[in-house]
């Protein structure tokens, strides 16, 4: 079983940063995409930035500029820098990694920005 585990998250004052990290474990399989996600209360989750095995990212229109996802392929670990931050960036944060076809999902980490 892929097991999923985001770290990093915490309270910041806007314009500040923070980094996020996500490990995933588990599978001999390669892991296609990881992605971040994120969710506002009352919102729907959202696909932050995501970055393929091979380097290639995506990013929300709301983040680009701000937040940079990289990705270790030999720790299957994937990271979201994220500057600038503003209220708005307020949510859960989770992490997806997806193998094969199927995206496993961590139990999320808090980021909270205060103005």
């Amino acid at each position: 079983q892929v097991q999923v585990v985001e770290s990093g998250g915490g309270l910041v004052q806007a314009g500040g940063s923070l980094r996020l990290s996500c490990a995933a474990s588990g599978t001999r399989f390669t892991i296609n995409v990881m992605s971040w996600f994120r969710q506002a209360p009352g919102k729907q989750r959202e696909l932050v930035a995501g970055i393929t095995s091979g380097g290639r990212t995506n990013y929300a229109d709301s983040v680009k500029g701000r937040f940079t996802i990289s990705r270790d392929n030999a720790k299957n670990t994937v990271y979201l820098q994220m500057n600038s931050l503003t209220p708005e960036d307020t949510a859960v944060y989770y992490c997806a990694a997806r193998v094969i076809t199927t995206n496993y999902w961590g139990q999320g980490t808090q980021v909270t920005v205060s103005s």
